[in-house]
């Protein structure tokens, strides 16, 4: 396995505007700059993407609109009530890895699945309808914006392919239903913010992850366990930049060449808007280490994993809802489930705990 982790002090900006060249020697240009901060950082801002600012305005607004809705109508749309998992997520709904409720609140959207699409039909976790709330143009700007972002984001995998050294189209068969969520999620404003979780340290389960803010808060977690300010960036022209990090699945690809670094989000005082978009493969694709990733020894490491069972498995011990259908028996972790924090430095702190308290 070729590491090359940097002690780095700030997200490497690039763009990518030349992955829509018609030169493969200009698109491989940009795949390589991703590469390299893949291996180094394991986050970067992108500029050049192309998404409009209109749809980018356009679901701020439908987020603002939702979250000033009252509680009680906000939980019509409760995700705990979702067949697929998705609609409304209160603050307090999800716990990570430190046991301590997270300081948001969210509302979550997936592919646009057909009702009669086999995954759907089969009851597969996480495909299934979007909830809906009933505010004018919420559905439309919301799904103008996942389609945008979305589109990005197989750009995107094309470059990953590239820079993991397979052909540009490697991964575009097994993205053609998958579970990749949106999320628009919302921290309230509090004065009395200071030092207090947003998010808790994590993770990503997907491949790679697209995000958009409009405040600070973000922090990414360097080689010397040193937490980096990640905040929103825009280009010399103005465009707002996306960051993009690596998740488990691709940490997994490549053997931990690509690193799914740690982050969480800091509590500010400033209310603050994101939209993450949680691209992955389909429910039942297997990933395994590419064998040129690999040397004697390492395959342990990196058992293969099915991409949806992964997510569901990660939901399932985070989501206070499913932790309690677990609990008492209703829903069964899959038999291959890893634990939280069993990727990239989470994964390497675990084992110092476990090396230093026996």
């Amino acid at each position: 396995m070729n590491v090359a982790k940097s002690s780095f002090t700030e997200l490497p900006t690039i763009d990518i505007s030349d992955l829509a060249s018609d030169s493969l020697a200009q698109r491989q240009a940009v795949a390589d700059t991703i590469g390299k901060a893949a291996r180094e950082v394991g986050f970067f801002y992108i500029t050049g993407h192309g998404i409009a600012p209109e749809l980018i305005a356009g679901i701020r607004t439908a987020a603002k609109r939702l979250f000033a809705l009252p509680m009680d109508q906000k939980m019509q749309y409760y995700i705990g009530h979702s067949r697929s998992h998705k609609g409304y997520v209160p603050e307090g709904e999800e716990i990570y890895g430190s046991g301590k409720p997270d300081h948001k609140e969210a509302f979550d959207i997936g592919f646009q699945a057909a009702d009669d699409h086999p995954f759907v039909l089969a009851g597969t976790p996480l495909i299934g309808a979007n909830e809906w709330p009933q505010l004018p143009e919420f559905q439309s700007r919301v799904l103008a914006y996942y389609e945008a972002v979305f589109a990005l984001g197989h750009r995107l995998f094309d470059a990953f392919a590239l820079a993991l050294g397979l052909p540009e189209g490697y991964f575009k068969a097994m993205v053609t239903c998958p579970p990749s969520k949106l999320r628009l999620i919302h921290y309230p404003f509090d004065a009395s913010a200071e030092d207090v979780p947003g998010i808790g340290a994590h993770t990503d389960y997907e491949c790679f992850t697209l995000l958009l803010a409009d405040q600070p808060g973000l922090e990414v977690l360097n080689e010397d366990s040193a937490w980096i300010d990640a905040p929103p960036a825009k280009s010399a022209a103005g465009e707002e930049a996306f960051v993009i990090n690596i998740g488990d699945m691709l940490e997994v690809l490549s053997a931990g060449t690509f690193v799914a670094t740690a982050h969480r989000v800091r509590k500010v005082p400033q209310e603050r808007y994101s939209f993450p978009l949680f691209f992955a493969c389909d429910y039942h694709t297997l990933i395994r280490p590419l064998p040129s990733f690999l040397t004697a020894g390492e395959a342990s490491d990196y058992q293969e994993l099915s991409i949806g069972e992964h997510m569901w498995s990660q939901a399932l011990q985070t989501y206070r809802y499913l932790r309690e259908k677990v609990n008492k028996g209703e829903l069964q972790l899959p038999e291959r489930a890893r634990g939280t924090n069993t990727f990239g430095h989470l994964k390497k702190q675990a084992q110092q705990k476990t090396v230093t308290n026996p």
